[in-house]
């Protein structure tokens, strides 16, 4: 018992601590809060388990040798080679409805207008890196996992763990962050304008086309983003062709849920106490959240200004649901509009401006690719 306490004290560290603590606030939100327990719970309990002293979830020195952590080997399997941000997209393809957008395809401007924090931070980032180091930071903005991870890969920024816990954590957080933005930028006055949705019927022929025509485009104006979006497209594809109902319905519940879990583990494999607490980190950290609030800030304020020249006004909170985190931002909008009128129901507005906002986001990241590869 005595030598078993000499060697905790011995690789026991205070910054060790911190992260347990970090990790047990984390669990706090996912369980107490209800906040995103599929990312926050994993990531949280990874936090705590590769700090343990001489935790063997990790990469350790021993005799001189490394020994490779379970989660090493996860992180190589999954994250290294791109596999489960691939995977995670056909699941999130085939969860989404474009009904809103098709029926409402001016929707899709906000989608564009919230990509606005991307391109503000890679100037911000710019000052502290290397340009594709900051274009790789710059893209947690685009509020997409999946999307930071494959672009931080093809870029080969040497912060890839530190983009992936900022992406995901931000994600999981856009509750905390994204309410006080959306009241600081608008009034009572504008929180209370109605939007009435006129239900439009969308034929099955152009929900077909609609996956099929979004990858061409894209595969023709941003090529290196064509793996992401044909991933996508090919999980709504499923969705919506009327013959894969099962093959569907695993793809947006047991697939996509499985491949979280997986993912939020292993982003906490990068956790470690003397990764995480290090300066470049907690930077990084910044700029996301810089990143994250610009997104919001920028589909709000587009949103006002549409509505100097439309006679029928927009509720410009809508805007703030242009950031990719589906469909977590456009269901805090609703909630927003319904605290302010009971009787405002934005949710299928928030929605086709969330949709529209994931298919963004995943261009925006082709585009600084093609700028910076």
């Amino acid at each position: 018992m005595e030598i078993l306490y000499q060697n905790l004290m011995e690789n026991f560290q205070w910054q060790q601590l911190v992260m347990w603590a970090i990790g047990g606030i984390l669990i706090f939100l996912a369980i107490k809060k209800d906040m995103e327990p599929t990312l926050l719970l994993p990531i949280g309990f990874g936090a705590i388990l590769v700090n343990l002293p001489g935790s063997g979830a990790v990469d350790r020195l021993i005799g001189g040798e490394t020994e490779r952590g379970a989660l090493s080997i996860l992180f190589d399997a999954g994250i290294a080679n791109e596999l489960f941000p691939l995977i995670l997209f056909i699941g999130i393809g085939a969860m989404i409805d474009f009904g809103p957008i098709l029926s409402n395809p001016k929707l899709m401007v906000f989608g564009a207008a919230a990509q606005f924090g991307i391109f503000f931070t890679l100037c911000l980032a710019s000052m502290f890196f290397d340009i594709k180091d900051a274009a790789s930071i710059a893209v947690i903005g685009a509020a997409d996992g999946p999307t930071s991870i494959v672009v931080a890969n093809k870029l080969g920024s040497q912060y890839l763990g530190a983009i992936m816990v900022a992406a995901y954590s931000y994600m999981a957080l856009v509750p905390i962050i994204q309410p006080p933005i959306i009241k600081l930028l608008t009034t009572k006055k504008e929180r209370l304008i109605r939007m009435p949705y006129e239900q439009k019927s969308i034929s099955r022929q152009t929900r077909i086309l609609f996956p099929i025509i979004i990858t061409v485009v894209v595969g023709i104006v941003a090529p290196d983003a064509v793996s992401l979006v044909g991933f996508l497209m090919f999980g709504n594809l499923i969705r919506e062709c009327g013959v894969l109902d099962s093959l569907s319905e695993t793809a947006q519940k047991v697939l996509a849920n499985l491949i979280t879990i997986f993912l939020g583990i292993t982003i906490a494999s990068q956790m470690k106490a003397e990764q995480f607490l290090a300066y470049d980190t907690l930077l990084i950290l910044g700029l996301g959240l810089v990143a994250f609030i610009m997104d919001t800030a920028g589909g709000v304020i587009f949103a006002k200004i549409l509505n100097l020249f439309l006679k029928k006004k927009i509720n410009p909170m809508i805007g703030a649901a242009g950031i990719s985190a589906f469909p977590m931002s456009g269901r805090i909008v609703h909630k927003m509009g319904l605290a302010e009128d009971p009787q405002n129901f934005l949710l299928m507005h928030s929605i086709g401006v969330n949709v529209s906002g994931q298919v963004a986001s995943v261009i925006a990241g082709g585009l600084i690719l093609q700028f910076f590869m």
